[in-house]
């Protein structure tokens, strides 16, 4: 007799295999991959020892070059060497031209929503440029682990929107990879210092990495990792720190912003390599090499370092400093801040941060490592090689998720800072009488008007079963994955009509929108409720007049004498012209009343009159038998 073997889901067959995963942390400026052996969490070093990737691509007639060989080509083929991808993927055309100048790269015009770039291997996307960087650290871990890899964790920054998770899915899925999920880069780092020390309480998370920024708070409690809230700018990191030490540089050479690609490569690798020297030194040698033949000399000093960065320090504190607030918690309840990523080296950044939550950041975990070990760690549960670990993951989406009601207005589904993975649902019903149809705007923000959010799809459910105004059902199911990803459902109650959406817009947020969404959102409060509620007494006055106008057409010749009509029709302008040109919603309020005090006795008529055709062809003692039968 054949023998069947059996395995728990999502464990290995035999009792001791052991599967492989690993975490990847997808870096701005540079990318790792983790795992963990024989219980350890540990990064990977190439065939020399090198255990960051630089996260640049170099396509050439021969072919394609990853990591450090690409990095040091750059300033001689700036066009054909992509850095930086991160900050392009999930971004549309339109995004990328508020960073496109700063990047020395030639863009290919067309219709296509997705940004290409003009190389010498053909134009290539950002997400086949994250796919090549995959590539290679996924062939790191094979090689190294000696069989093929089961899944593998990859790392985002906490603020990447729908569109630009799923072009990180994507680019994995063109290198190979299966995706156990995607987890926030705030998130990993907690698991690393978390597992390794741990530590209950509120925890603070400093992610600044080469492109983007991160800062979250998290509640650790045996071993249930919460994030509380979180705020970021995924256009916000170390690159721009070069830029502005590059931007100087050029400034006192005297070549200005104008200077030809090279020399601006050649610019920003030199304003690196002094910020970078400046940890260790108070000043620094620079020198660069003019397009003209010669040479520049100069020095930068730590405190002229200070000054061209410190306006982008400010933007990170001030977002520190509203994540802290949304997070319902003050510094004092903060037990330790964790720095992650290269740009925290920085000691200006470590002061600023120091004297925002009064206390030294915690740095004895290598801020470029933390994030890959902390996915490795992941990893290792998501593969089943760790069947009792108890260990739980709760991120929470940044933005709210909503829809359009009647008026324009946004009616939040999903509040932001909601712990994900979840699902919300919520019943709507139709404005007018035989309504069949619905479109379903989905729009995602904090302001009370759709026109301040922002869109990200619409659909529309046919086939609704005609039906006085107020009487459909329609449930509306909002249901963000782990890795972030919405689907939205729209179903009709009675017949089981239903319609979706999986949202993937083909472009991310601006950086404008961004970094302020949220503090337009608190700078505006105010306003926008009491927009609202004159949006919503508008609404509320046509549903009155298209229902009064529809009574009128059908039985006022029967009701009323010529004295009364004139009285209704009067009452009913007077509503009208209130709605249209009052900004009060006390006066559309008030208006409506009067309305419905003016026009009590033409209502009452009505119902009178319902009732005597219902009972018309019948005795009252009819209904008593009924009532007198149902009751025995």
């Amino acid at each position: 007799m054949a023998l069947l073997q059996i395995a728990e889901p999502g464990l290995a067959a035999a009792p001791h295999e052991h599967r492989l995963a690993a975490g990847i942390d997808l870096g701005t400026t540079n990318s790792l991959v983790a795992t963990v052996r024989s219980g350890v969490a540990e990064t990977l070093p190439d065939a020399d020892g090198r255990h960051t990737l630089p996260s640049v691509v170099r396509y050439t007639a021969g072919g394609v070059e990853v990591g450090e060989s690409a990095r040091l080509a750059a300033s001689g083929d700036p066009l054909n060497t992509i850095a930086s991808a991160k900050r392009l993927i999930g971004r549309g055309v339109a995004d990328v031209k508020s960073i496109g100048e700063e990047l020395p790269y030639e863009f290919v015009s067309g219709d296509s929503a997705v940004p290409r770039i003009r190389t010498l291997a053909g134009d290539v996307t950002p997400v086949e440029v994250s796919a090549e960087i995959l590539k290679v650290l996924g062939g790191r871990a094979q090689q190294t682990l000696g069989g093929e890899l089961a899944g593998v964790v990859i790392t985002v920054p906490a603020y990447f929107d729908d569109a630009q998770r799923q072009a990180t899915k994507d680019a994995a899925r063109l290198a190979g990879l299966h995706v156990y999920r995607l987890l926030n880069e705030p998130t990993a780092a907690a698991v690393a210092y978390g597992l390794d020390r741990g530590a209950d309480g509120v925890h603070a998370i400093y992610d600044l990495g080469g492109g983007t920024f991160d800062v979250s708070i998290l509640r650790l409690h045996n071993g249930v990792f919460e994030v509380m809230a979180t705020g970021g700018d995924t256009a916000l990191g170390g690159d721009d720190f070069d830029a502005a030490v590059a931007g100087w540089l050029l400034q006192q050479a005297s070549l200005g912003i104008d200077a030809d690609r090279g020399t601006l490569r050649h610019a920003l690798d030199m304003a690196r390599a002094a910020k970078e020297a400046l940890t260790d030194a108070t000043a620094v040698d620079v020198q660069l090499t003019l397009p003209q033949g010669g040479t520049w000399h100069g020095e930068l000093t730590r405190e002229r370092l200070a000054e061209l960065i410190d306006p982008l320090v400010r933007k990170t504190i001030t977002t520190c400093r509203r994540v802290i607030r949304d997070a319902g918690v003050s510094t004092d309840d903060i037990e330790d801040v964790v720095m992650v990523g290269g740009s925290t080296r920085g000691l200006r950044v470590r002061e600023r941060v120091a004297e925002l939550f009064g206390r030294e950041p915690l740095v004895d975990i290598d801020p470029d490592r933390v994030v890959a070990i902390g996915a490795a760690l992941q990893a290792d549960v998501l593969a089943g090689n760790k069947p009792d670990d108890d260990m739980l993951l709760l991120d929470v989406n940044p933005l709210s998720l909503g829809i359009e009601t009647m008026g324009g207005l946004t009616e939040k589904i999903i509040p932001r800072n909601t712990t994900i993975p979840v699902a919300r649902a919520q019943e709507f019903t139709t404005f007018k009488d035989g309504q069949s149809a619905m479109a379903v705007h989905v729009v995602q923000g904090e302001r009370e008007l759709v026109a301040d959010c922002r869109s990200l799809a619409r659909f529309e459910l046919h086939g609704i079963p005609p039906m006085v105004a107020g009487a459909a059902r329609i449930r509306v199911t909002f249901a963000v994955d782990a890795d972030g990803l919405l689907h939205v459902e729209a179903r009709e109650q009675t017949s089981g009509v239903s319609a979706s959406v999986e949202v993937k817009p083909s472009y991310g947020l601006t950086d404008d929108e961004i970094t302020g969404m949220l503090q337009a959102s608190i700078d505006h409060a105010g306003k926008d409720m009491d927009v609202r509620r004159l949006v919503e007494e508008k609404v509320e006055a046509q549903r009155v007049i298209e229902a009064l106008s529809a009574a009128l057409a059908n039985d006022a010749d029967e009701l009323l004498d010529a004295a009364e009509r004139a009285r209704v029709d009067a009452a009913l302008q007077r509503l009208v012209a209130v709605a249209e040109s009052s900004q009060s919603a006390a006066d559309v309020e008030a208006a409506i009343k009067q309305l419905e005090r003016d026009c009590e006795f033409y209502v009452e008529r009505r119902m009178n009159s319902g009732i005597r055709k219902a009972m018309a062809g019948h005795r009252v003692d009819e209904f008593s038998e009924e009532n007198g039968s149902s009751a025995d």
